[in-house]
């Protein structure tokens, strides 16, 4: 299996510097992405459909990823030589399952293709979710030989582009590492997401001084949350780490924290007075996902030497200041 530092790849061997293409890199995970990637020293080609908020200094690539086809990609790889690929494209925030079957499925596709067809061989970061994996029992940790069985159309989506590409590191295809990322939160979040929508609620209505009423979906679970920029320094560490190849790593807080607890630390974080009321009828942050996730993180201390930072405070805190600030 071809290896960084082949054909002459730029950057040191031990793959701490060097250049890095971040596919979806104005998307919320790409741009956190590849800030903490510059910050590291890398040079970052952002690749992306629309130019977005990303680092003044990184250089910006527009591409359809889906429509434009491989060809497009692999011209890009071969002209770039990077050494690595972080794939944080995709579709999370929309019940289209075609959208998500484009976006998270056929994208892959059109990667694996494109690095076929590329005459230089980078090797590929790939962001799966732990929303991959069923459903565990309440107080079970997900680890990565935790059955895949998505019970939603994002995670079937998600474990469809995985499974391909891990079906190409298999063949010999492909030099790859999938980090299963739990869910990601912090500034810039999409205002699609409970935690986005809630934030842009609390901001629309800042002008009154009655409390502001927030109705959603009753909150009865609890989720694994890991701060963007603690995610993002896992990629870095990956990107360090070109001995670890061809396997799945956990990422995520190692820790379950009650959803509804999460909306309280947004509030206090937004200093609004708010009423939260239950809407049985609501739909935005509902799933039938397990009613406790959480995951282990032991394969990403011992591999890649990272470890979480950041607590769900910070995280409210940075979210709502990013929003306060427009």
């Amino acid at each position: 299996m071809t290896g960084v530092g082949t054909r002459g790849t730029p950057g040191r061997p031990d793959g701490k510097s060097g250049r890095v293409v971040v596919l979806g890199a104005t998307g919320f995970v790409g741009r956190h992405a590849s800030a903490a990637l510059e910050a590291a020293g890398h040079e970052v080609l952002a690749v992306a459909r629309q130019p977005g908020k990303i680092s003044a200094s990184c250089r910006f690539h527009p591409m359809d990823l889906v429509a434009d086809g491989p060809r497009a990609l692999a011209e890009l790889i071969d002209e770039e030589r990077p050494a690595v690929v972080v794939n944080a494209a995709g579709v999370a925030w929309t019940s289209s399952e075609t959208q998500l079957r484009q976006g998270n499925q056929l994208l892959v596709d059109r990667l694996l293709t494109a690095l076929d067809e590329a005459s230089w061989r980078p090797r590929l970061i790939h962001l799966g979710t732990v929303h991959e994996y069923e459903p565990q029992a309440s107080g079970a940790a997900l680890v990565e030989d935790s059955p895949t069985r998505p019970v939603t159309p994002y995670g079937r989506s998600k474990l469809l582009g995985t499974q391909a590409l891990l079906e190409s590191v298999r063949q010999g295809r492909v030099d790859a590492l999938v980090l299963r990322v739990s869910n990601m939160i912090g500034a810039g979040i999409p205002p699609g997401s409970l935690l986005g929508r809630i934030a842009q609620q609390l901001h629309a209505d800042r002008g009154t001084r009655e409390p502001v009423e927030i109705r959603i979906p009753p909150l009865r679970s609890s989720r694994d949350f890991v701060d963007a920029e603690d995610a993002s320094e896992a990629i870095v560490a990956a990107v360090a780490a070109p001995e670890v190849t061809g396997r799945i790593v956990n990422i995520g807080s190692g820790e379950s924290v009650q959803v509804r607890a999460m909306v309280n630390l947004l509030i206090t974080a937004s200093g609004r007075a708010a009423r939260v009321l239950d809407d049985p009828g609501g739909t935005v942050g509902t799933t039938t996902d397990a009613d406790v996730m959480r995951v282990d993180i032991t394969a990403a201390r011992e591999l890649l030497g990272w470890s979480p930072r950041r607590r769900p405070e910070q995280s409210m805190r940075d979210l709502w200041q990013a929003v306060a600030a427009g």
